[in-house]
């Protein structure tokens, strides 16, 4: 039986720097009938933590607290072991190895979930710092694509901050879902994008994409930079600008272009759909891992005690893929 009674936890009770995290011996929580004890293995230190963590954005205020943090540890992706189940738990077994989101509570040595919460296995051969890290990109870019923007095969398709953690999944699900892409990144990380199928790379430090005579049926604004005004002129008439951060400039363009027609500004809230939908995904994602069709890109790995770290790097914008906190040896599948 499952004995630990406590665990190490990455806590902040207030907003502010990376320097507002601590490393804390915190209770383990202990699993209800329905619920699943996870192990974790690693997780991925995202911007989306970062901001939370931050406190700066109202709107991100109004979800994790408005005086102080409402959840003490962050994180809501991961990967690693079954280590207990509830009575009544009939998915999982003691020692699966999984793969998914949490919502909150990640950044720890353990975190529990219900039974049927967007998680599935763990594809054998791949290591919990790579499952960990696709995660999050994919559950937000194979949406965006399949769902909001309705990529069909043999569309154009540019992705703006493509070598970001969002950025790299899009580029290969877009490929792999027969669109011809362009990646717009810096000079740095234009061989990264080209290798992860981009027919065609734009250097944002040496040229603006919008000033371009190409048109697109979707631009994927995964780093959410730009804006649909800005992109609307290499749109096609009936193109699509996606974006996965929510404002109101983009509610209002939303609004605006539902009524009007033609070129549509759109947002989904990809993160809050059913667990059953996300898991679904999270199941086709394995599949593609396990084919070569995706392929996690890992800029650095942390231990969990280096979280702060993490932060730090992850608020300089200047990461490729993801940055990955490893609670065990690194690449242990």
């Amino acid at each position: 039986m499952f004995q630990e009674d406590t665990m190490q936890a990455i806590v902040y009770e207030r907003y502010g720097t990376p320097d507002v995290l601590h490393v804390q011996d915190v209770p383990t929580p202990v699993p209800g009938d329905h619920e699943v004890l996870v192990r974790l293995r690693a997780a991925p230190v995202t911007v989306v933590d970062c901001i939370f963590r931050q406190g700066d954005q109202l709107a991100a205020r109004l979800y994790t607290g408005l005086m102080q943090p409402r959840h003490a540890i962050l994180g809501a992706l991961f990967s690693g072991e079954v280590a207990e189940v509830g009575a009544g738990v009939t998915r999982y077994r003691r020692g699966d190895a999984v793969f998914g989101a949490s919502g909150f509570g990640a950044h720890a040595e353990y975190v529990c979930v219900p039974e049927d919460a967007a998680m599935t296995a763990k594809p054998a051969g791949l290591s919990h710092e790579g499952a960990a890290a696709i995660c999050e990109g994919a559950l937000t870019a194979l949406p965006f694509l399949r769902d909001t923007g309705g990529l069909q095969p043999g569309q154009r398709v540019l992705i703006h901050g493509a070598s970001g953690s969002v950025g790299t999944a899009a580029v290969q699900l877009a490929r792999h879902l027969g669109a011809h892409v362009t990646g717009v990144c810096s000079t740095r990380n234009a061989a990264l994008v080209e290798s992860l199928g981009a027919e065609h790379v734009i250097d944002y430090t040496q040229e603006d994409f919008t000033q371009r005579k190409e048109r697109y049926d979707i631009v994927f604004d995964a780093a959410g930079k730009t804006s649909f005004r800005a992109c609307r002129r290499v749109l096609e008439p009936s193109g699509v600008y996606l974006s996965p951060v929510i404002g109101l400039k983009i509610l209002a363009q939303m609004a605006w272009t539902s009524v009007v027609g033609g070129k549509q500004a759109r947002f989904a809230a990809t993160g809050a759909r059913p667990a059953a939908d996300r898991a679904r995904d999270l199941e086709r994602i394995g599949t593609m891992l396990s084919e070569g069709v995706l392929t996690p890109v890992i800029d650095r790995s942390y231990a969990l005690q280096e979280a702060a770290e993490a932060h730090r790097y992850v608020d300089t914008g200047h990461k490729q893929g993801n940055v990955v906190l490893a609670f065990g040896p690194a690449g242990q599948a």
